[in-house]
């Protein structure tokens, strides 16, 4: 596993009181993909974090960790 969280999924969710059930309904991805996501366990595609941002209407960089 990685020392430091790459993405803030599972925090943008929360914020938007969404579940990764929901995400994972809205990807047509199963719930234990998305659960890793969250859980920073794996990473998804680039392509993929673009589609989350659109479906969660937020620039895409809110879904990933500052490196600074």
């Amino acid at each position: 596993m990685q020392n430091a969280p790459i993405n803030r999924l599972k925090a943008v969710l929360a914020e938007q009181q969404k579940t990764s059930k929901w995400l994972a309904n809205q990807l047509a991805k199963s719930e234990t993909t998305v659960s890793r996501w969250c859980r920073n366990e794996v990473q998804p595609p680039i392509e993929m974090m673009l589609k989350i941002a659109e479906i969660l209407k937020i620039d895409i960089k809110e879904l990933l960790n500052s490196t600074k």
